[in-house]
């Protein structure tokens, strides 16, 4: 069974802001989320895990994890996350603000939608 980050998604309020972000954004390179701590479940979140996204306090979508690496050492160390390219919406579901990222299992996640069926509602609409 995968296991899951989720983090917030600072600067964009709907799915659709992530991914015209993700286009402007250095075109050609692969997406890589940089956080300061490697997870030490790593290995989990290899077998199938994806990235749930926070935005404007409801998770929305989830890019699904290519790679996990630490690069430097140290106090310089860091984390960077592969993100594959597919943004993939999830079932709207509130979540308050944290600091970081947290571990998500595969129980407490949202669904994937199968239809675009909150494409045309607005976020606030689909929140509720």
């Amino acid at each position: 069974m995968p296991l899951h980050m989720i983090k917030l998604c600072v600067g964009c309020d709907t799915v659709e802001d992530l991914v015209e972000w993700r286009k402007t954004w250095r075109p050609g390179e692969s997406w890589t989320l940089h956080t300061r701590q490697t997870p030490k479940r790593a290995a989990e979140m290899l077998d199938g895990g994806s990235v749930y996204r926070v935005l404007n306090g409801g998770i929305l979508c989830r890019p699904p994890v290519l790679g996990i690496r630490t690069v430097g050492e140290g106090p310089n160390a860091r984390c960077e996350v592969d993100l594959a390219e597919e943004i993939v919406r999830v079932a709207p579901t509130p979540r308050r603000a944290f600091q970081g990222w947290r571990y998500l299992t595969a129980a407490d996640a949202p669904p994937d939608l199968e239809t675009d069926a909150f494409a045309d509602a607005p976020p606030e609409l689909a929140r509720q």
